[in-house]
């Protein structure tokens, strides 16, 4: 999966449409920016084009406004905290087509940025519309995909654009590719893949495509759940998805008869209600008081996890150990992010949760790739296309 990038193609001078995530977390009320990760991530291959000369036109979507105006989702907060990084007043257009965008892209001066509106307050975005992705394909001569998180949409900015101009990755782009494409086409051995969150549901293809590549797999969170209890554990009023058993059931299967070790929890912290206050104890994953719930990894556990990564050469973790949002029920997932921060390995990490609390612990630049795609990078390891890679050309 090869695909052409910025540095492949004519920018000097021209206006180049860049499709960035700018997705970024708000507080509500205020709607101050929680994380500018997404942010961040972008600001190489924005310096690249700046540096070239380009007239660099931005667009992004913000939240789900279902194809209306929403005041509170405006990316004027983003383009003032953009600025901040560039060091460059970043302009901000009121709509993304139409003459008013036409008018602030022709004003643009070599080096010049300039960030759409929401694309989200058109319908005809997440539609695809071929007329719409015309006129937002007119404001530019290049279009550069920067946008991993929202690769896996066949939205008008992501694959319709592509249509009308010529279409390359971006850094950011590149290098998610590139990091993910090697943990499951060729990773360096010992493989493991640590899969957590609330739900099996979300993520059985991603499950099965892992067994198929992974030397072992770890589960953990509320899905690991359903697995405990389709091995017949009794594990009180913990979240398990009943629908999903024989799902759980089938996917040990396939791990013992292609003989990889598929890791559970044996020990929990259990707790008597939902609740960052409730009263908890550790106990083995079978003993669960009745009307407890399972909200975390025990120490035993995680000292288990930390036997089988330490050989490891590349490890990808996407979902948390437990319910994270709760201090005392993080243990097991920060226990977790320092245990892979101090391993010699490639270690990969996405989904929003599982970031979110690698960059609280201040963990961030010890992990070879934190993945800025949530749905994405899901869907990368389930090893499915993704349209947005997919619509970008191919290096010779």
């Amino acid at each position: 999966m090869r695909k052409q990038t910025v540095r492949d193609i004519d920018v000097k001078g021209k206006r180049v449409l860049v499709r960035v995530d700018f997705n970024v977390p708000l507080e509500k009320g205020t709607g101050r920016i929680l994380d500018d990760l997404r942010i961040r991530a972008v600001l190489p291959t924005i310096q690249y084009l700046r540096g070239e000369g380009s007239r660099l036109v931005l667009c992004s979507h913000l939240g789900r406004p279902r194809g209306q105006v929403v005041e509170s989702l405006r990316l004027a907060p983003v383009a003032e905290r953009l600025g901040e990084f560039l060091g460059v007043p970043v302009a901000a257009a009121r709509d993304c087509i139409g003459a008013e965008a036409q008018e602030a892209v022709d004003a643009l001066r070599p080096g010049d940025v300039l960030l759409l509106e929401n694309l989200r307050f058109h319908p005809e975005e997440e539609a695809n519309k071929p007329g719409f992705a015309g006129q937002l394909a007119s404001l530019g001569e290049v279009f550069v995909n920067d946008a991993f998180g929202a690769a896996h949409r066949a939205h008008a900015s992501t694959a319709g654009v592509a249509r009308y101009l010529p279409a390359v990755a971006g850094f950011l782009m590149e290098k998610e590719i590139d990091y993910l494409n090697r943990a499951v086409g060729n990773p360096d051995r010992p493989f493991a893949a640590i899969i957590g969150g609330a739900k099996i549901s979300d993520k059985i293809a991603v499950l099965r495509n892992l067994l198929t590549k992974a030397d072992a797999l770890m589960v953990g969170g509320g899905m690991a759940n359903t697995f405990l209890k389709a091995r017949g554990c009794q594990v009180g009023e913990s979240l398990v998805e009943d629908d999903q058993l024989d799902s759980a059931r089938s996917i040990m299967e396939e791990a013992d008869s292609q003989g990889v070790p598929l890791l559970l929890p044996t020990d929990a912290v259990a707790a008597d209600r939902f609740a960052a206050d409730a009263n908890c104890r550790t106990v083995p994953v079978g003993d669960v008081p009745e009307g407890w719930r399972i909200m975390d990894i025990g120490p035993d556990t995680l000292s288990t996890l930390r036997d089988a990564l330490e050989d490891c050469r590349t490890v990808v973790w996407n979902g948390p150990m437990g319910v994270a949002e709760f201090s005392q029920f993080a243990e097991g997932s920060l226990g977790l992010a320092l245990t892979l921060a101090e391993l010699d390995a490639t270690t990969i990490v996405g989904g929003g949760e599982t970031v979110a609390l690698v960059q609280q612990a201040g963990l961030e630049e010890r992990f070879s790739h934190v993945s800025t795609g949530g749905g994405a990078t899901l869907e990368f390891l389930e090893g499915k296309e993704l349209p947005g890679v997919a619509a970008l050309l191919d290096k010779a």
